[in-house]
């Protein structure tokens, strides 16, 4: 992956670090996860750091592939590169650290974007450190001691001593950052009781030493990882409790830091995760630190809206919960927030502005806010269903269902990182996963073989629309033998015949004749069958097509630019023309298409 090593920031540059980045929060991921407690001991920081990356990794992936495309010799500059990841980390950070990490990449794109021959050499590095340390801090509501904050500080303060071109300026942030890592427990009570560093501030090690093989084609000496004791506010400690430890592997270096696993020495009869468990999770400055729950939601979700109304937002957030991150700007922002009312928080984003991509993870009673004596551990469900779902209006009527979601934005769809997620989100022995997208079938078959290898079942129903996905829920019984209940919500979907009207974005070739840019369009099963020019007459011959071979019950799920009276008009056509048959109407929210119809 890395390229030949270079002294100054470019588009190949950025594109090498990105990659880079993402290998080594791979191979780092299960170890961050392991030692999350704080502000939830929730085990997913390593999973949405990778997330996070990965999605910037993209960006700047597309941006290269574009301007391939295209039919000039130039590739993209540095400013778009940046620009890029900054957006792609925007727009797919996870957890309260990929939201961080987030809004510290934006603030090193906007010096590097800024004037390319005046920030593309070492002293750019150092502004551009120093900018994502302060525009992260501010993004954070209650900044703390002992987190990715301190952490990214210490990089842009040991950056600012450093001479030299952007590898001697990289290296020296990443043993600033080290160092500060190192020292995590001694700053945070919840670290010190688990035994562990700060997972998000393990993580930013882990992308700035990406930082340093990027400019200097070596991988800087290893982060700490494991069961090292560090002494709060004495750097040499970790080497010499190592040591006392007798961790296998650890060795001090140069700087007097240990090299191994980072975290504090379990006891002589626990592992690592167990010790996490104990400690629980609890904030030093929230409720679990005084022993009693805290937030039970995690709600996030990407907005447009102006400055202005972000500012009030910041602030009816703030009184609603915990852990606020708002980070973005020039009209899109991503919201984090721990909250006991999720709704109040989503609403709160509707009167800032425009709301999407919603993420609402429940924490669960007793688990992450509840102190180690008090939270029992945390059991696995039988099974459970992980499903796709093309709009936010469909989220609500999944999880009602029982369903674990992964919301799939016009455009984006979900990685199968994102999707194994998912599934160890959902906690339990059994899952079955629905990818209500054709195009996601292998997506879904990468992750369920990926997470067959952690001891999950997975049965993989190829469903090809979210209607099929919830004619396969209304079968669900998780009371039954798994293979019995795959086979019937197998039998379900495919008993569902599934089509979409659309609109079109340019002229084609399709199965019913050739289309023009902005007609209305009838899909079938996947294949265009109606080229219209009004939504509701396309719609009706869409309906009277597939009700021709019979049906029971229709199901109609509105995007957001479907006209207001498209319901009413299909019911009424329903209840006219065909006996005995059902309608069903649900709002999908920003789905891409005007309207799902199923027919089972």
């Amino acid at each position: 992956m890395a390229q030949v090593p270079q002294t100054f920031f470019d588009a190949v540059a950025v594109r090498t670090w990105c990659g880079l980045a993402l290998e080594t929060l791979g191979r780092a991921r299960e170890e961050i996860d392991a030692i999350n407690v704080y502000p939830v001991a929730d085990g997913d920081t390593g999973t949405n750091l990778y997330l996070t990356v990965e999605s910037a990794v993209a960006a700047v992936e597309a941006v290269f592939a574009g301007h391939a495309a295209g039919s000039g010799p130039e590739g993209p500059t540095l400013a778009d590169a940046v620009r890029a990841m900054a957006h792609g980390a925007l727009i797919g950070a996870r957890g309260n650290s990929g939201t961080i990490l987030a809004q510290l990449l934006r603030g090193m794109a906007q010096v590097l974007a800024d004037d390319e021959a005046a920030h593309a050499d070492g002293q750019g590095l150092r502004l551009a450190l120093r900018h994502a340390a302060d525009s992260a801090r501010q993004a954070v509501a209650h900044p703390v001691e002992g987190t990715v904050l301190t952490v990214a500080s210490a990089a842009a303060d040991a950056a600012d001593g450093a001479e030299g071109d952007c590898g001697k300026v990289a290296r020296a942030a990443y043993e600033g950052a080290r160092t500060a890592l190192a020292a995590t427990p001694g700053q945070l009570p919840v670290l010190e009781r688990a035994g562990v560093v700060d997972a998000g501030g393990r993580g930013l090690v882990a992308v700035l030493g990406a930082l340093v093989e990027t400019f200097t084609g070596e991988m800087p000496r290893a982060v700490v990882a494991g069961a090292v004791r560090v002494s709060a506010g004495v750097e040499g400690a970790a080497a010499g409790a190592a040591g006392a430890a007798g961790v296998p592997g650890a060795r001090t270096s140069g700087g007097g830091v240990a090299e191994g696993p980072v975290g504090l020495r379990p006891g002589p009869d626990e592992d690592l995760h167990t010790r996490v468990e104990r400690a629980g999770g609890q904030c030093a400055d929230g409720p679990a630190a005084a022993g009693q729950d805290g937030p039970a939601f995690e709600v996030i979700y990407l907005l447009e809206a102006e400055d202005a109304a972000v500012a009030r937002l910041r602030k009816r957030l703030d009184a609603l919960g915990d852990s606020l991150v708002v980070v973005g700007g020039d009209g899109l922002w991503n919201v984090h927030v721990h909250v006991d009312d999720a709704g109040a928080a989503v609403e709160a984003g509707i009167e800032a502005g425009r709301p999407y991509r919603i993420r609402i993870t429940h924490f669960g009673a007793g688990d992450v806010h509840t102190t180690g004596a008090e939270r029992p551990p945390r059991e696995r469900a039988q099974r459970a269903v992980v499903a796709v779902v093309p709009g936010e209006g469909l989220v609500g009527l999944y999880t009602e269902a029982g369903a674990t979601t992964v919301l799939a934005r016009p455009g984006e769809p979900p990685a199968s990182g994102e999707l194994v997620q998912a599934v160890r989100r959902a906690h339990a022995r059994e899952v079955v996963l629905l990818p209500n997208d054709a195009e996601l079938r292998h997506t879904a078959a990468a992750a369920a073989e990926q997470v067959r290898t952690e001891g999950i079942r997975v049965a993989l129903i190829p469903t090809r629309s979210a209607v099929q996905g919830i004619a396969a829920l209304a079968v669900h019984e998780p009371e039954r033998r798994f293979d019995e209940d795959v086979v019937s919500m197998t039998s379900a979907a495919g008993a569902t015949r599934y089509a979409e009207v659309t609109v079109a974005e340019r002229q084609s070739w399709t199965m019913a004749g050739i289309c023009q840019a902005g007609d209305v369009l009838g899909l079938i099963d996947g294949d265009v069958a109606v080229i219209g020019a009004d939504v509701a007459a396309t719609a009706g011959t869409v309906l009277d097509r597939m009700l021709a071979a019979g049906g029971e019950m229709v199901t109609l799920v509105l995007g957001d630019d479907a006209p207001e009276a498209i319901a009413g008009h299909l019911e009424g056509r329903v209840r006219e023309g065909y006996l005995a048959v059902d309608t069903v109407v649900y709002r999908g929210g920003r789905q891409g298409a005007l309207l799902l119809i199923g027919v089972e």
